[in-house]
């Protein structure tokens, strides 16, 4: 059945909202609040790039509620809360206020968080349809938490080929340069062979463009362009979706016992409340 709009009963929904989660309600607030500060800040200034992030920040902001209603699932206060602070702090405080260069772990943070999140969001789609009871297969916990495993690890992938591709196409270092101190490479062997030729104690690397001019970069070692942090990612991401897919594990094992799991897992909603679930609409 197509619903229309009720501007009455979306202000109900969403004062149920309030007085039902608000903790929830007051998270959607304060995080919305900041997001439009910064965006008039930001195109005060002429930022407008910034300006599309903001914008983009609080359309990211719509998607737990929007696959509620889509899909018919009751998303954890606790899971939703989590996806909210990492846009924020992935978007806002990591690009715009720049946290990725100021605190050195703020990035590797935030993969952790995203192989845990992913883990869950893979687990949950498998573990929904293995509740269904018109489906006529059962699943084990051992290949429900693999699948959430591969799917965050999929993810993970994914972004890095996107990261890479985005370095370029733009430059824009979206993979994230470390400074070493010895390299071993096969294209320094003067015979042109397999043979890796090591060099140690790294202080300076000297650019050298076509027309002649040289540029000593002043780093202190060697420039490498992005595999560390690429591989950093990948394996933060591994300890995120390990830790969700053995979480994931024991509550499928258990039959859905685990007050801490259930917080992380979304549940498809029952027949008599799916007509009348506004629990993160506005």
């Amino acid at each position: 059945m197509k619903h229309t709009a009720d501007p009455a009963g979306h202000r109900k929904r969403f004062q149920e909202q309030v007085r039902e989660n608000p903790r929830l309600a007051a998270v959607y607030f304060i995080l919305r609040l900041l997001v439009v500060l910064m965006l008039v800040a930001q195109i005060l200034h002429g930022n407008f790039e910034n300006a599309f992030l903001c914008v983009l920040t609080l359309f990211l902001f719509t998607l737990p509620s929007f696959l509620e209603r889509a899909i018919r699932i009751d998303i954890p206060n606790t899971l939703e809360i989590i996806i909210l602070l990492f846009i924020f702090a992935a978007e806002i405080l990591g690009e715009i206020r720049a946290y990725y260069v100021t605190f050195p772990y703020w990035d590797t943070m935030l993969h952790t968080l995203n192989g845990f999140l992913c883990a869950a969001i893979g687990f949950s789609l498998l573990d929904i349809l293995n509740r269904d009871e018109r489906l006529t297969f059962s699943l084990s916990p051992v290949y429900l938490a693999l699948v959430a495993f591969c799917f965050s690890m999929t993810i993970g992938v994914l972004w890095e080929f996107f990261e890479c591709l985005m370095d370029q196409l733009f430059l824009l270092d979206m993979q994230k340069d470390t400074v070493v101190h010895s390299i071993g490479s096969v294209m320094l062997d003067p015979a042109g062979g397999n043979h890796p030729i090591a060099i140690h104690d790294i202080t300076d690397v000297i650019v050298v463009t076509g027309d002649g001019s040289q540029y000593p970069l002043g780093l202190g070692g060697y420039l490498d362009i992005g595999i560390l942090d690429t591989m950093k990612d990948l394996f933060v991401n591994f300890i995120g979706a390990v830790v969700f897919s053995t979480i994931g594990y024991f509550y499928v094992k258990n039959r859905g016992k685990g007050r801490f799991a259930r917080r992380f897992i979304p549940q498809v909603l029952p027949e008599q409340d799916q007509s009348t679930s506004g629990k993160n609409e506005e």
